[in-house]
């Protein structure tokens, strides 16, 4: 098994270094891995990768001394756990949880007995290939994968205390964005329905003694949410960091005479 860095960080009571991958070059994941962050956050409720596809990219995530990678599922996908976990995800993030009976049936897909009731295999890399002890694989795989709960649903954030109460798993993760499509206040981050409710999520996480986090959307917010206690901090992504130095480029280059048809900026604008 490989040791999760996520999990090693966690149990220190130490913030989470994440980003965001939605490319699909390796060497992209790779070059993430080299530079010492701790986890990649790889999206396949939105995106359409397929999971030979993300397997490879979790084996660059790796080389070195590695990242974890983190894959959000659609909701539901309980039974899409378990090969998610032996492509070699350190984690899961679950989405649109609803309630502490959903948990638990995440939990139980994607651990082992006693914790859960995942099916066991062994051939993959997780494990890896057949070279473990049946009983500690199945012992280090239930140690060293993690499990965010993402609360997205106005209802859910209600059911927070139960929820982060549920044996298995090891964080709240609060998703501002669908929240506030739900709240028909879209994209209003700073609105006070946004605040409470990470508020709300932060404090039922503490008194379960489990971690919490959400995405930032600047060095600003970072630290603002760094400084409330939150430990699981997704920072930017990959297409963002792309368009803002290709913006750049054309800005710079606007200043010598050049124009460019930004097809993008005019329907973004």
């Amino acid at each position: 098994m490989f040791a999760s860095k996520v999990k090693a960080k966690l149990a220190k009571n130490e913030v989470v270094h994440m980003v965001a991958l939605h490319l699909t070059d390796a060497a992209l994941y790779e070059m993430v891995g080299l530079m010492g962050f701790d986890c990649i956050w790889v999206d396949m409720e939105h995106h359409v990768f397929s999971l030979e596809t993300v397997q490879d990219r979790i084996r660059a995530a790796r080389l070195g001394s590695g990242a974890d990678t983190m894959v959000r599922p659609a909701k539901g996908e309980f039974m899409h756990l378990a090969r998610m976990l032996e492509a070699g995800a350190s984690g899961i993030m679950y989405p649109r949880c609803s309630s502490a009976e959903e948990a638990r049936r995440v939990v139980q897909a994607m651990k082992f007995h006693p914790l859960g009731i995942r099916g066991f295999d062994g051939g993959n890399r997780d494990m890896p290939f057949c070279s473990m002890p049946m009983d500690e694989y199945t012992k280090q795989a239930n140690e060293q994968t993690f499990l965010l709960v993402q609360i997205e649903e106005p209802e859910a954030v209600e059911q927070a205390e139960d929820i982060a109460a549920v044996e298995g798993v090891d964080g709240l993760f609060f998703g501002p964005a669908d929240f506030s499509v739900l709240s028909n206040i879209p994209g209003q981050m700073r609105h006070p329905l946004i605040l409470d409710a990470r508020e709300k999520i932060a404090k039922a996480a503490e008194r379960a003694g489990k971690h919490w986090g959400t995405p930032a959307g600047s060095v600003e917010h970072f630290k603002e949410l760094k400084d409330m206690g939150a430990k699981l901090i997704p920072y930017c992504a990959d297409i963002i960091m792309v368009r803002n130095a290709l913006e750049q480029i054309q800005q710079d280059l606007g200043e010598l005479g050049l124009k460019f048809d930004n097809q993008m900026s005019n329907i973004l604008h």
